[in-house]
C-alpha cells in the first residue's frame, strides 16, 4: 500500500472501529493532510513512504506549524492525530519503528472557558421564556433546548442527535450519546421537563408536515418535521446570548462551560460534575475549578478594603 491508502486505512479504523464522530475524523483527516503536504515538500518527492520520516523529520513539521502561526493547542492536536497514525502502523508491521512515541506537544496556553455569570443566565432565560409565551414553534423549541443544554450540560452534538424517546420524563433523566458514541445517563431538571411539554404539541404539528414517513422521532425538528440542524441550534442561542448578554460574545459551548461553572461555585463534587459532563479525564475537567478560582480573587480584589 501507498502511503495514502495506509493513511485512509486508519481512518477508516477510526471511524468503523472507533466509532469516532464524523466530525472527529474529519478533523484527523484535514491534520494529516497537513502532514503529507508538508512531507511532500520536506523530502523533496510525492513518492515518499512513511518509513522514511523519522523524528527529525516529525519535529520539523511541528515548527512548520509554528513558523504559520498556529497556536500551541492546534499543534498538541495535531501531534496527536500523528501519534495516532504512527501507533497504528506500528502496530499493523508496516513500520518497524515507532518516530512518533516519544514525541511531545507544546506546552499549551491556558484558556480559561467563557460562561455566563448567575445575571446573565436569568437574562437569557427571561427572554427564553417571553419567547416561548407566544407558543409557536420557534420560542418554545428554543426554550426546551435552552434548558437542556444549561440544565444536563449537553454538547451541541448530544443534544442535536437526541430522539424524544431518549427523554425518561417519570426518573427526570435523558439518554445521551457522547464522544466516542459512549452513552451517559444525565439528569434533567423539573424545568426542562415542563420546557419539553409545553413544546410537544407544537413539535407534533410539526412531524404532521412530513413530506415522507421517517422511522426516527427526532426530539428537536424544524418547520417540515425534520431533525433540527446543529447550525440551527447555535443560532437560536446565539441570538438569544447576544441580546440578553451582549457583552458576553458566548456561543452554544458557553452554556455547557456555564453548567459546570455554577455548579462547581456551588459546591459540588468535581467528580460528579466530571460524570455529568462525560470526560473521559479529570484534568478536562479540573480547569473548571481554575474559572471558579479567578472568580473568587475578582471578588476578593474589588471587596477587601487591604487588597
Amino acid at each position: 500500500m501507498d502511503s495514502r491508502s495506509q493513511l485512509e486505512a486508519y481512518l477508516k479504523v477510526l471511524e468503523d472501529e472507533r466509532q469516532l464522530s464524523p466530525h472527529t475524523v474529519s478533523a484527523y483527516r484535514r491534520d494529516l493532510n497537513d502532514l503529507t503536504a508538508f512531507l511532500t515538500d520536506y523530502l523533496g518527492t510525492p513518492d515518499w513512504d512513511w518509513a522514511g520520516v523519522d523524528r527529525l523529520t516529525l519535529r520539523s513539521f511541528l515548527g512548520w506549524c509554528l513558523r504559520r502561526g498556529l497556536s500551541r493547542r492546534t499543534i498538541g492536536r495535531k501531534l496527536s492525530a500523528v501519534r495516532g497514525l504512527f501507533r497504528f502502523l506500528h502496530l499493523e508491521d508496516r513500520l518497524p519503528t515507532n518516530p512518533a512515541r516519544a514525541m511531545r506537544a507544546p506546552r499549551a496556553e491556558k484558556r480559561l472557558p467563557g460562561h455566563l455569570s448567575m445575571s446573565e443566565t436569568d437574562a437569557v432565560f427571561d427572554l427564553a421564556e417571553a419567547g416561548a409565551a407566544e407558543n409557536d414553534l420557534k420560542g418554545t423549541r428554543t426554550l426546551a433546548l435552552l434548558e437542556l443544554l444549561y440544565g444536563s450540560g449537553l454538547r451541541l452534538s448530544e443534544l442535536q442527535g437526541l430522539d424524544w424517546a431518549g427523554i425518561d420524563f417519570k426518573r427526570a433523566q435523558v439518554k445521551v450519546r457522547g464522544k466516542g458514541r459512549k452513552e451517559r445517563i444525565v439528569p434533567v431538571t423539573q424545568k426542562a421537563l415542563i420546557a419539553l411539554r409545553r413544546y410537544e404539541p407544537r413539535r407534533r404539528e410539526s412531524l404532521a408536515r412530513r413530506e415522507s414517513d421517517i422511522e426516527t422521532d427526532p426530539l428537536l425538528v424544524n418547520n417540515r418535521g425534520g431533525r433540527l440542524s446543529g447550525r440551527s441550534i447555535q443560532r437560536s442561542v446565539r441570538d438569544l446570548v447576544s441580546t440578553a448578554a451582549a457583552d458576553a460574545g458566548l456561543s452554544v459551548h458557553s452554556i455547557r462551560h456555564s453548567f459546570a461553572t455554577h455548579l462547581l461555585d456551588a459546591g459540588a463534587d468535581l467528580m460528579a460534575v466530571k460524570e455529568l459532563l462525560g470526560h473521559v479525564s479529570l484534568s478536562t475537567t479540573q480547569i473548571y475549578t481554575h474559572t471558579s478560582k479567578e472568580r473568587l480573587k475578582k471578588v476578593y480584589r474589588q471587596a477587601h478594603p487591604r487588597s
